[in-house]
C-alpha cells in the first residue's frame, strides 16, 4: 500500500443551484447544528431577476456557504454566476457531463440540485475554466468579429450565386469578385450597363491582361430583378464591413494592457496580431489555471482522449470538441505556419506525408498552443525557432538509415550495406 495525495477535500457548507431561464433551484448543505455529524439540508426557488439572485446571495452569505457550484446551462448561468463572485462566493461552473444525472431515478429540478449539491460536498466535481472579467469583455468582441466575418462571408457567397443565376461568370476570370475593380463593375451593373466591352475595361492592374476573359463572363442576363438582390446584398457587405471595422478597434482598446502577451504570440510562425487577440481571449495571460502545456492542450482538445479497457487501447486517437473559437485560431495559425520555412512548417509537412493533412493541422496547433503557454507563463522568455532542419540534425545517420532500410523493406527489396570506400 502507498500513500496518495488527497486533493478533494470535503467542503462543509456548500450550495449548489439548478439554473433555468426563468427559476433557479438552490440546494444547501451544512453540517447539522445538533453537533450529530450529520448534514442538513434546505432547497429554495428564486427567479432569475436580479433582485431575487441578490436576496438568493445574502441568504447564502447568512448560511456561511463557501462554495456554490452550477451547472453551464447555455447562457443563463451568468447572471448568477457574476453577481455570486461580485459578492465574495467561491463559485464553480461545471461540466453538465461530468453531473449527469443517474438513470432510473426521479428527475426534477429540486433532485437534480440535491444531487449537483451532495457531488459538490464529496469533491467529485472540477471546475470549468471561467476567465477574469477584462478577458471576459475581450472574448466576447473577438466572438462577435468572427461571427461577422463569418456573415460576410455567407453573404458574398450570396452574391457569387446571384450573378452565376444572371450567367455573369466573373468569379470565373477574378481571383477576388469584391476587390476594386470588381466593385466597380457590380456598380455598373446596378446602374444599368450591360455592355461587356465596357464593363471589362473597367479592370485595373493585373485585371487588364484578362479583357477578353472578362468580355466573354458579362455576356449573361442580368436583369433589373438581379440588379435589386445585388444592390441590397452588397449594403448589407459595406455595413458589415463597418461593423468589423468598429469591432476590432474596440478589441485594440480592450487588448491594450495585454500588449506584451500580443507580441510575444506574434513571434510564433503562423500567428498574427488578429490570431493572438483571439487566443489571449479564450486562454487568458495567467497561466496558473493551466499547470503544465499539457493541461492546457488537454482543455483545448488538442490531445488525443485515453480510452483502455482489460488493457486494450479502445480510443481511436480522436482530441474531441472543445473551445471551436480557440480550435479555430490555432488552426489557420497551423495552416500559416505549414507554408514557412521553420520548425513548426516542416514539422507540419512531416506529419502530413505520414498521416494526412487533418491530423498534421492538429498535430502543428498543438505545437503552436504549447508555445504559447511557455511564453506567457515564463516572464522573460523569449520565441526561438530550432530550425527546419532540426529533425535531421537530431536524428543522425543511423536514424536516417534505418528509415530508408525500412521503407525499401516495405518495398519487397532486401538491403545490405556496404562503406563507401
Amino acid at each position: 500500500m502507498e500513500e496518495t495525495p488527497e486533493d478533494a477535500v470535503p467542503v462543509e457548507r456548500v450550495a449548489a443551484l439548478d439554473i433555468g431561464k426563468a427559476e433557479v433551484v438552490c440546494c444547501v448543505r451544512v453540517p447539522s447544528p445538533s453537533g450529530s455529524g450529520r448534514r442538513v439540508q434546505e432547497v429554495r426557488t428564486f427567479t432569475t431577476m436580479t433582485r431575487s439572485l441578490q436576496a438568493m446571495s445574502d441568504w447564502l452569505a447568512g448560511l456561511g456557504v463557501t462554495r456554490i457550484v452550477m451547472e453551464a446551462t447555455s447562457d443563463y448561468w451568468k447572471p448568477p454566476f457574476y453577481l455570486l463572485e461580485a459578492a465574495g462566493f467561491e463559485v464553480w461552473l461545471v461540466n453538465a457531463r461530468q453531473v449527469k444525472h443517474l438513470p432510473g431515478r426521479p428527475k426534477t429540478d429540486k433532485i437534480d440540485s440535491v444531487w449537483l449539491c451532495k457531488l459538490a460536498e464529496r469533491g467529485m466535481l472540477r471546475p470549468s475554466f471561467v476567465p477574469p472579467a477584462p478577458i471576459r469583455l475581450l472574448r466576447d468582441v473577438t466572438r462577435y468579429r468572427v461571427d461577422l466575418v463569418g456573415e460576410r462571408n455567407r453573404e458574398k457567397n450570396r452574391v457569387e450565386k446571384l450573378l452565376e443565376d444572371a450567367q455573369i461568370k466573373l468569379s470565373v476570370v477574378a481571383s477576388d469578385i469584391f476587390g476594386i475593380s470588381g466593385r466597380e463593375m457590380m456598380a455598373a451593373l446596378i446602374a444599368g450597363q450591360r455592355d461587356p466591352k465596357i464593363l471589362a475595361q473597367m479592370a485595373r492592374s493585373r485585371m487588364r491582361a484578362k479583357l477578353r476573359d472578362l468580355e466573354e463572363a458579362f455576356v449573361g442576363r442580368f436583369s433589373a430583378h438581379h440588379a435589386f438582390l445585388l444592390t441590397r446584398m452588397l449594403a448589407h457587405i459595406d455595413a458589415l464591413n463597418a461593423d468589423i471595422a468598429a469591432v476590432e478597434d474596440r478589441i485594440e482598446e480592450l487588448v491594450a494592457p495585454f500588449a506584451q502577451a500580443v507580441a510575444v504570440l506574434d513571434d510564433i510562425p503562423g500567428i498574427g496580431i488578429t490570431t493572438a487577440h483571439a487566443i489571449i481571449a479564450e486562454i487568458g495571460v495567467d497561466m496558473s489555471r493551466f499547470p503544465t502545456a499539457g493541461h492546457l492542450a488537454s482543455w483545448a482538445k488538442f490531445a488525443p482522449s485515453v480510452k483502455e479497457s482489460a488493457g486494450k487501447n479502445k480510443g481511436n486517437g480522436s482530441t474531441g470538441h472543445g473551445n471551436r473559437y480557440l480550435a479555430r485560431a490555432l488552426g489557420e495559425a497551423a495552416a500559416g505556419a505549414a507554408r514557412t520555412n521553420t520548425f513548426l512548417g516542416e514539422r507540419y509537412r512531416r506529419i502530413a506525408r505520414r498521416r494526412g493533412k487533418k491530423k498534421a493541422i492538429v498535430a502543428a496547433g498543438r505545437s503552436i498552443l504549447v508555445c504559447a503557454w511557455h511564453l506567457l507563463n515564463t516572464d522573460d522568455a523569449v520565441f526561438v525557432d530550432l530550425g527546419p532542419d532540426y529533425y535531421d540534425n537530431r536524428g543522425g545517420t543511423q536514424r536516417a538509415v534505418r528509415n530508408h532500410i525500412r521503407g525499401l523493406q516495405a518495398l519487397g527489396y532486401q538491403v545490405t550495406l556496404q562503406a563507401a570506400a
